[in-house]
This record gives structure tokens, C-alpha cells and sequence, in this order.
């Protein structure tokens, strides 16, 4: 990757069976940011099938390929509890921080940041199901779609990519090019239902509640394995 320090370099990780909307919404806006590549990461560069049925992503970089980026953007998705026992993954996002601006993540990939120990101390979001899991990473969870805290920068659900989007551009280029780029993307949402757990009916709210014993459990033990790991790099001389 060129080092043309005059180029903003994005990276969008991606991995099997993430939420497609996590990473295509943030890059739409992103990649409209004047002087700027964005990447499509992974380890290899096979195609890498979505949640979302057939729709896969293909990379342009491998992690090994990959320079210094200005800025990643880490989506969730089903499979994100596959991606927070990643090495590979986890290995790259923290080789990465030291050179990167902003560290942002949309929906539980706010969970993989964290998985990777950079979230530590950090104020944050995620989807609102798995906010109440982040402060057991050291995290500071805090109930709100976007979510700006030094170089970090964390979306609630899914579409929440797309809101921190015009803000990060404002915050990089200027609230013009900003201004710009939402208007071009006539982005201006007009949702028929809430998409809130505030504002939500109890009976929505309650179906999407009832997560299956078995992937509780599988949460619960990818959670209890990356926060020993983390602890125990923490002890290390």
C-alpha cells in the first residue's frame, strides 16, 4: 500500500458473517472524503460472505498488505463472536492503533475492539442488546446511537455507521464537506416504526429479547475467554 502521507488511508475490516450495513454504511460516507482511499480488508483475499444471505464483500488488502492507516472502521455482525477469538484479526487491529486517528466501530464490532483490548477506559457503544456487556472489557458503555471519545468512535445498531459518519467528515475536513456529502446521500431518515428499545412496543421489544440458551451461552463464554486473555497480557513483566 502506498505511503503517500498527502492520502488519508480508511481500512474496513471485514470477516465472515458480518452485517453488511455495519461496514457499507459508514462507507458510503467515507468514501466520498476528498484526498482519501478506503480499503477493504482481510486476511486473504477471498470473497467474504455476509449475514445477509448470498451478498458477499470482496477485499482489496490482505492485513499483510496493509501500511499505516489514518482510520478503521470495525463492523459487527452475526459471526462476531467467531471475530473475538480471531487472532489474526485481533492481532492486526492492535498493530494498527498506534499510527491510526480515530478506531471507530459500528453495532457489536464495538465488542471486537474491545475483544482486542482498545477499548479499555474508553467511553462507547454498541447495539443495545450487548451495551451491558462492555464494561466487563474496562469500557465505559454509555446509552446513546454515536458515541465520540478521543480516537475512538462507536455506533449503536447497524445504521448507526451511517450517522457517526458526517461527523467524523466534519471532524476531518469540515463541517461543509460534511454538510455535503449527507445532502448527496439524501440522507434523511423517516423510519415508519421505532427503532429504539426506548420507544419500541413491549411486544417487539421482548421477542428480540429472547436470545436461544445456547447462544447466551456462547456469549457468555467467548466473553469470560477474551477477558482473561486481556487480563492476562495486563500481568506480564
Amino acid at each position: 500500500m502506498s505511503e503517500d502521507i498527502s492520502v488519508r488511508h480508511i481500512g474496513f475490516v471485514l470477516f465472515p458473517g458480518l452485517t453488511q450495513l455495519d461496514l457499507t454504511g459508514p462507507w458510503e460516507v467515507l468514501t466520498r472524503l476528498p484526498n482519501t482511499v478506503c480499503h477493504l480488508l482481510s486476511n486473504d483475499l477471498a470473497p467474504v460472505r455476509s449475514a445477509s444471505g448470498g451478498l458477499s464483500i470482496l477485499p482489496t488488502l490482505t492485513y499483510a498488505e496493509c501500511g499505516r492507516l489514518d482510520i478503521a472502521v470495525v463492523p459487527g455482525g452475526a459471526s462476531n463472536l467467531d471475530a473475538m477469538e480471531n487472532d489474526r484479526l485481533l492481532s492486526f487491529l492492535r498493530d494498527i492503533e498506534p499510527d491510526c486517528q480515530f478506531m471507530t466501530a459500528v453495532c457489536t464490532g464495538t465488542l471486537v475492539l474491545a475483544a482486542a483490548g482498545l477499548l479499555e477506559g474508553y467511553e462507547c457503544t454498541t447495539h443495545w442488546s450487548a451495551l451491558h456487556r462492555l464494561s466487563a472489557y474496562g469500557a465505559r458503555p454509555i446509552d446513546r446511537r454515536v458515541v465520540f471519545d478521543r480516537e475512538r468512535v462507536t455506533g449503536g445498531g447497524v445504521t448507526a455507521g451511517i450517522d457517526f459518519g458526517p461527523e467524523l467528515v466534519a471532524r476531518l475536513a469540515g463541517e461543509n464537506i460534511a454538510r455535503r456529502i449527507q445532502l448527496q446521500m439524501e440522507y434523511e431518515p423517516e423510519p415508519p416504526y421505532s427503532g429504539s428499545p426506548a420507544t419500541a412496543d413491549i411486544a417487539t421489544l421482548n421477542a428480540l429479547r429472547q436470545v436461544p440458551p445456547a447462544i447466551a451461552q456462547r456469549i457468555q463464554e467467548v466473553d469470560a475467554a477474551a477477558i482473561a486473555r486481556l487480563s492476562q497480557k495486563s500481568e506480564r513483566p
